[in-house]
């Protein structure tokens, strides 16, 4: 995993929660079932079986891979509308190709996210490079959807380009864990990512055997999300593994824990962490639109048929053969 590393994390800032903080308990532990995305790439859908309430601002997060594609293999998204939210497309290892009919749009790359508010509406492409899909290669990511509240459902679409050597690096007291904060704030640390809906973002990794208890906003829920290895949660040490989702209770700070020994393919436990504050009002979603009544739904399938999303540009750039899919 190549996302943003460091040589030596003992430089870097290092965060604990205080003494005094109350321990989140973990309120379950839930399996992502998988599935395929878009043109055919493999996915486990890590919010499956939880509840909103639990959830909320989130709406759903998908794990992309981890696939080493054969020459010929690599897969996109064809043109699809969004409204209503934030898609964060954060790739681990690879390159993926974003494009939307608003004229945003770029490539990511090892460690890079694309923060797409899509507001109102726009159409959206997602497709690796030719060069990629001649070559194959491995490729690795997150696709996480936020929630927007119904003031800024509507507004203007927007695009934040974060490079992966913007995201503020952090630690732990005895180095054992490498924090990559990328949206939000931990401990006074801000990453770069601009939110609406307030929310924090990390990629976490801990070496065989680290453990780290991190200040946690109490208005704020709690998730951790293991992308590789194996550890524990919460202070009552619950175990985790690869494909798993933490949903932690109320509480002022959060622990995960690395086993003292991961899988041969796998060097490190490798866990997102996310927490937000919650929207708590009405969500209707149905596919890529995410709204707050079921008439604001059916008028956002009206304007994408109507071309009122915007059109598929006749030159997109995404590849010199034209549009994918």
């Amino acid at each position: 995993m190549p996302a943003v590393t460091i040589d030596n994390p003992l430089s870097l800032p290092r965060v604990a929660a205080p003494a005094d903080a109350v321990p989140r308990p973990v309120r379950g532990v839930t399996t992502a079932p998988s599935g395929f995305e878009g043109e055919g790439f493999p996915v486990r859908r890590a919010f499956a079986g939880i509840h909103y309430r639990h959830l909320d601002p989130f709406i759903m997060m998908d794990q992309m891979g981890e696939v080493d594609y054969q020459p010929g293999e690599p897969k996109g998204t064809p043109w699809h509308p969004h409204r209503g939210f934030e898609t964060v497309t954060y790739i681990i290892d690879g390159i993926f190709d974003h494009q939307d009919s608003n004229g945003g749009g770029g490539t990511i790359t090892n460690g890079d996210t694309q923060w797409m508010t899509a507001g109102g509406g726009l159409l959206h492409i997602e497709a690796p490079p030719e060069h990629l899909v001649v070559s194959g290669g491995l490729f690795h990511g997150l696709q996480l959807w936020v929630n927007l509240p119904a003031k800024d459902k509507m507004m203007a679409p927007r695009y934040q380009d974060i490079r992966g050597g913007s995201v503020q690096l952090l630690t732990s007291p005895d180095g054992g864990a490498l924090l990559r904060v990328i949206a939000g704030e931990l401990d006074g640390h801000a990453g770069p990512g601009i939110t609406h809906t307030p929310i924090t973002m990390i990629h976490a990794t801990l070496a065989p055997g680290a453990e780290v208890t991190l200040p946690w906003r109490e208005d704020f829920n709690g998730l951790a999300y293991v992308l590789a290895g194996r550890g524990t949660v919460g202070a009552e040490r619950r175990p985790v593994h690869l494909g798993q989702t933490a949903v932690f209770g109320e509480g002022s700070s959060l622990t995960v824990r690395a086993d003292d020994r991961q899988d041969s393919h796998t060097p490190d436990l490798e866990v997102v962490l996310l927490g937000g504050r919650p929207i708590r009002e009405p969500m209707a979603h149905y596919g890529p639109f995410v709204m707050n009544t079921q008439r604001e739904l059916q008028q956002a399938f009206e304007d994408f048929q109507a071309g009122r999303l915007g059109t598929i540009p006749a030159v997109h750039g995404m590849s010199e053969g034209g549009p994918r899919g």
